[in-house]
């Protein structure tokens, strides 16, 4: 029997403000009835000066580990996918291996928006799959409201804050991670980007005064790659293990826009009851929406053995990606 990847522990930590839709009417040219109709969203959590993104990250990190039974000294890598890191160096992953005191582990981030996650699962189901004795912490933490504009009413009402984070390793069994599938387009990354804060554009007066510290989006055309995108990629994932609509169990999706999961429950020919949706209560968390899913499923007890998962997200680069699992 090869070896799979499989998941021993789960765990997730939100900031502890909560700002709803009602709140953003206070400050925001919007409405509440506005942004429930059109992403699905009532609320989502906002980071204080104090919860950093490594903060969050280990705070998940810790529910993870315990949930596992795994002692930070065991772990051999940590991943974070993340596009708010705390600092350019060092990287979310060597805080957190600090803050654990996980001396042994390796330690990096990736950046692939919010298909992060599946991109730093994808990488370790590689590292896995060569020696199935590692055991590998996986997180996707993001505060966004720091590169959210609260006076442009068409970005500030998705995002959110908040971390998730899986412990895996390897099996001779029969289940955990059975394929991998990953995608990007940089010809258009125009369409959401944040152009400053980087080398080419780094932080002076002008940069500042054109808004080009925050996320900026073409709403429409961002919604038709994503539907296309994430249409084919969980094709290809179903194609790759001979599966069909109707051998998935649970579709776990990137929280962007109840729209776009609905559109694509619909022509994956999923009912209602087997697509996870929990955008209303955290919005767009960006790399950190699908790891935070999983765990609010597994202690829901939703996740039980033998289920049939598919895991897939889209984000700015493009980047895009799907995973297929049995639980």
């Amino acid at each position: 029997m090869s070896i799979h990847t499989i998941v021993l522990g789960t765990g997730a930590y939100l900031p502890k403000s909560v700002l709803t839709n009602k709140d953003l009417e206070k400050c925001v040219n919007t409405s509440d009835e506005w942004i429930r109709t059109r992403t699905g969203i009532h609320q989502r959590y906002i980071a204080n000066e104090k919860e950093t993104n490594s903060y969050l990250a280990t705070q998940s990190a810790r529910r993870a580990l315990d949930m596992a039974g795994v002692q930070p000294q065991d772990l051999d890598l940590i991943i974070v996918a993340t596009m708010t890191p705390d600092m350019p160096m060092p990287s979310v992953a060597c805080l957190v291996q600090n803050a654990l005191g996980a001396k042994k582990a390796g330690a990096f981030d990736v950046q692939a928006t919010c298909s992060g996650f599946l991109y730093a699962l994808s990488i370790a189901d590689k590292f896995i799959r060569d020696n199935r004795r590692m055991k590998v912490l996986v997180i996707g933490s993001e505060v966004l409201s720091r590169r959210i504009n609260w006076e442009d009413r068409t970005t500030c009402v998705l995002f959110g804050d908040g971390a998730g984070a899986t412990v895996l390793t390897g099996a001779r069994e029969d289940r955990g991670i059975l394929s991998t599938h990953l995608h990007s387009d940089g010809s258009l990354g125009d369409l959401l980007t944040i152009r400053g804060l980087g080398t080419a554009h780094p932080v002076t007066p002008e940069i500042l005064e054109r808004g080009w510290q925050y996320i900026e989006m073409q709403g429409r055309e961002v919604f038709k790659c994503a539907v296309k995108a994430l249409e084919s990629v969980a094709w290809e994932a179903l194609e790759a293990n001979g599966w069909t609509g109707d051998d998935v169990d649970l579709l776990i999706s990137h929280q962007a826009n109840i729209r776009i999961l609905n559109l694509l429950g619909e022509r994956l020919g999923l009912p209602r009851e087997k697509i996870f949706i929990n955008i209303h209560k955290y919005g767009n968390t960006s790399a950190a929406s699908i790891p935070i899913a999983l765990d609010e499923a597994n202690r829901k007890g939703i996740l039980i053995p033998g289920l049939h998962i598919l895991l897939v997200a889209f984000g700015g680069g493009f980047t895009w990606g799907s995973v297929a699992m049995r639980w």
